[in-house]
């Protein structure tokens, strides 16, 4: 199914019908502040092997991060965030930044799988900050990439939609997307490090 949702003023009645696809256990498709993402409800073991099987990759082997409503729920997914590192995602977010974290003792639980490191999103984009906060908690997400080598990242919610179309249970066309990937911070073991340098300016390097 491809719903058009408003992005500066997303429709309640949309919002609810991505969240109870969510609560049931569908995977979609949807917009952030980046590129697009897939993603589903991270306590729902057979939609995480859905969204890994349209990934083409093993659980273990997939870069996994948690979209997030904001920082409040964030000590329940990662441990050992020192006060600078908070500050730091706190004025960084919501902004297009994956933040890489250790892991708490839930993680691993959740993805079936031994990762030490979680990816903590909070994208500036209403529409999906909604569904999470419908939701109740994080949403497991990874990008969409595009088969074509020349642009990575698929913009166009109608190509998304027709090539996705019979793998996941809904697509949101907020809008074009973006086809420049999120800034990567590793902030393990309270070291500051930038992995990538993405559509998110920094300035603490």
């Amino acid at each position: 199914m491809l719903i058009e949702v408003n992005p500066k003023n997303p429709q309640i009645r949309l919002i609810k019908q991505v969240v109870e696809c969510i609560n049931d256990g569908g995977v979609i498709i949807y917009p952030t502040d980046s590129v697009y993402g897939v993603g589903c409800d991270l306590f729902n073991q057979k939609a995480v092997e859905r969204v890994c099987r349209l990934k083409e990759v093993k659980p273990n082997k997939l870069d996994l991060s948690f979209i997030c409503y904001d920082l409040s729920h964030i000590s329940e997914y990662a441990k050992h965030i020192s006060t600078p590192v908070f500050k730091l995602m706190k004025s960084y977010l919501p902004g297009p930044y994956t933040f890489i974290l250790e892991s708490s003792s839930k993680v691993p639980k959740i993805l079936g799988n031994s990762k030490k490191t979680v990816g903590i999103r909070v994208p500036n984009n209403e529409i999906i900050r909604n569904i999470v906060f419908g939701v109740g908690h994080p949403i497991i997400s990874s990008s969409i990439k595009d088969i074509d080598s020349v642009i990575e990242y698929t913009t166009d919610p109608q190509i998304i939609y027709e090539r996705y179309k019979k793998m996941v249970d809904i697509v949101i066309d907020g809008g074009m997307g973006g086809n420049i990937p999120t800034t990567v911070i590793n902030c393990v073991n309270d070291s500051i490090e930038l992995v990538r340098e993405g559509l998110g300016p920094v300035d603490f390097v």
